[in-house]
């Protein structure tokens, strides 16, 4: 754990680990088998606080700040994914956006539920023509009098089938390119809202993903999302900060596979002795160390910029990139740390390793934070 943090985030901390040890580790395993979304331990997170911590307390949150929230979802993602994302999709990329450019009487209709954990929240952007070129969207949006009717259908998304409260980007303007993109919150029970099919993913099984399909799903004018076409880079804003969480989803899944490495190796004896003796083993832990405490800092320093309301756009895409692929070097190692065991899902290793996959892809592939970071660098005066 980071030195420098306060006593309200080390609270923090130790109240989301042992919670996560107690409650989230005896049924990860089965929920992963089972693809089953763990209601009782999200209502029990509820209860802790976590879908509201960085949401100020007017609108049900714990006004903590982004680092604080990043501490949450380390913590959930060192035991599963599947729990942390539920967390962390709800919280950067759904009631974030409702926080940063809603009106008062949006926050207080649809914020406050989300931030106490009365609803969860789900994102609706990516589509099958719509991936990295998110800007490349069919959804649309025509004013009808008094509503806007949608449609269109978004893919992979996280807590479609099990969310409250959906912001949806959609074309208001086809003529104006990126520029003609607005974003709307819809509400469960919409006509015309419904959740498609469920994904059967290789990782993050437990986490609800599907289709969000919108046929002449009409919803009034005031849900509008800030001014009309400005959807586009209400979208990129959100997705930088959701990179800081997916560096800290994949942080905690390096850091689980790193503690159950660390103890196999303790504990498991090869040729008289236990394998932690062996420098081939001393040589990936050191590496999975030192992988960690570079990924801690990377993202504690993108979380402290944004805080601080300074630039963080580059420091949040190296944390993205440098702690994703992290964590899926970490896992490989730690199958192979745990030879044929860490083959089967009788170890967490496995299914960590699975979860740790997808943090190379979602909130821009590794492709893309490559890409942002080298215009971040090029553009800036000596590249800092």
């Amino acid at each position: 754990m980071a030195l420098d943090l306060t006593s309200e985030q080390r609270m923090l901390v130790e109240t989301v680990r042992e919670f996560a040890r107690a409650r989230i580790a005896p049924i990860a395993a089965a929920h992963d088998e089972s693809g089953e979304f763990p209601w009782d331990t999200v209502r029990e997170m509820a209860g802790l606080g976590l879908f509201g911590v960085p949401f100020p307390e007017e609108y049900g949150g714990a006004g903590a700040d982004a680092l604080s929230l990043a501490l949450v979802v380390e913590e959930l993602a060192r035991v599963d994914a599947s729990h942390s994302i539920t967390v962390g999709a709800h919280s950067s990329l759904c009631a974030s956006p409702i926080h940063d450019f809603g009106t008062h009487q949006q926050k207080e209709r649809f914020l406050t539920p989300l931030a106490r954990g009365e609803a969860l929240g789900a994102f609706g952007l990516t589509e099958a023509t719509s991936g990295s070129d998110a800007a490349n969207m069919s959804t649309r949006a025509v004013r009808d009098g008094d509503e806007w009717v949608l449609n269109g259908t978004k893919v992979f998304i996280t807590n479609a089938g099990v969310a409250g409260v959906y912001v949806v980007a959609a074309i208001t303007d086809p003529d104006a390119g990126a520029r003609g993109i607005s974003m709307f919150i819809v509400e469960k029970g919409t006509a015309g809202l419904r959740s498609g099919k469920k994904e059967d993913k290789l990782g993050w099984r437990a986490s609800d993903t599907r289709e969000l399909i919108l046929e002449d799903a009409r919803v009034p004018a005031d849900p509008l999302l800030g001014e009309e076409g400005r959807g586009f880079q209400q979208c990129l804003h959100t997705l930088t900060g959701g990179r800081i969480g997916i560096a800290a989803h994949a942080l905690g899944i390096a850091e689980g596979a790193y503690d159950a490495s660390r103890a196999y190796a303790l504990d498991r004896h090869q040729f008289g002795r236990p394998i932690a003796e062996f420098q081939a083993i001393q040589f990936k832990l050191a590496d999975m160390a030192t992988g960690i405490e570079a990924g801690r800092l990377l993202m504690h320093r993108a979380a402290r910029l944004k805080d601080a309301g300074r630039d963080y756009k580059l420091a949040a895409s190296q944390a993205k990139l440098f702690c994703s692929e992290l964590a899926m070097r970490t896992t490989i190692e730690a199958v192979q740390i745990h030879g044929g065991n860490g083959y089967t899902r009788d170890y967490p290793v496995e299914r960590m390793m699975r979860d740790a996959k997808v943090t190379e892809i979602g909130e821009g592939t590794s492709e893309i934070q490559r890409m942002l970071i080298a215009r971040e660098i090029l553009e800036r005066n000596g590249g800092r």
